[in-house]
């Protein structure tokens, strides 16, 4: 229960934080959710990433569905990705996935207490 309630309020500040600040607010936002819902480091690593690999992967799919993707066309083919929109949109949801899994595994280490070295 804890994993899905980590995946909404990720998703839900990223969106909202989105909305007024600059891309890597999504980071800010996984780290904060992460310290404050315990999970263990590769939950909440997962958590984000799921969580974001799905709103970057849809807000980019109905940003690209608006104009006929040709914006995404043109960007899968300067980068090595064979022209494909999905590819671009994929390629997109993964770097911001990326960002926020390790931003939570930031948090969820915040939150062990440190080990006494032996």
């Amino acid at each position: 229960m804890k994993f899905l309630v980590a995946c909404f309020l990720t998703t839900l500040l990223s969106f909202a934080g989105g909305l007024f600040f600059p891309w890597w607010v999504i980071a800010i936002a996984a780290f904060v959710v992460a310290a404050v819902v315990p999970l263990r480091s590769f939950q909440a690593f997962l958590s984000a990433f799921l969580a974001l690999f799905v709103l970057w992967g849809l807000l980019s799919f109905f940003i690209d569905l608006q104009n006929q993707h040709i914006l995404a066309t043109k960007v899968a083919a300067i980068l090595p990705l064979g022209g494909s929109y999905i590819a671009a949109i994929l390629v997109t949801a993964f770097i911001g996935a990326v960002v926020a899994g390790f931003a939570a595994l930031t948090g969820s280490y915040l939150r062990t207490p440190a080990r006494k070295a032996v």
